[in-house]
């Protein structure tokens, strides 16, 4: 099962690089690269979102074995992420439907929230499977 949570996490991270790439394009005036880049990081969103959900059907949920002064740290990173996962898919539709529809003073104004949520969500989906899989990991 490891190989899905490891596909899971790469998702995750092609997103959070897709973001920050696009970003810099729209912040030099590339738009045909930026919303290339945009929709390429919704849709390894999308297929995270499938995959990972289509894991923990089969899976279950994966205790967290670290113990301590991390086991706070695990659990305040996991659960600001989880909520912010489920905030961000609202608004990435949202923000990629406005794009695409032209209507662009409203997509940047949602996207100024979008981003750095959506951002954090990936690049900590990432920072939680190392610890649970890789630093902290079952035998």
């Amino acid at each position: 099962m490891y190989s899905q949570a490891t596909l899971n996490a790469a998702l995750n991270a092609v997103s959070a690089i897709l973001l920050t790439v696009g970003f810099f394009f729209i912040l030099n005036g590339k738009i045909r690269q930026h919303r290339a880049c945009m929709i390429s990081a919704f849709t390894a969103s999308t297929l995270f979102l499938i995959s990972y959900v289509v894991y923990h059907i089969r899976v279950g949920n994966i205790r967290f074995l670290g113990q301590g002064w991390i086991r706070p740290i695990y659990f305040t990173l996991l659960i600001s992420h989880v909520t912010l996962a489920i905030a961000i898919v609202p608004m990435a539709v949202i923000t990629l439907s406005r794009a695409l529809r032209e209507q662009f003073d409203r997509h940047r104004r949602i996207a100024r929230w979008t981003l750095p949520l959506w951002l954090y969500v990936s690049v900590t989906g990432v920072i939680v499977y190392v610890m649970l899989y890789h630093l902290y990991p079952h035998s």
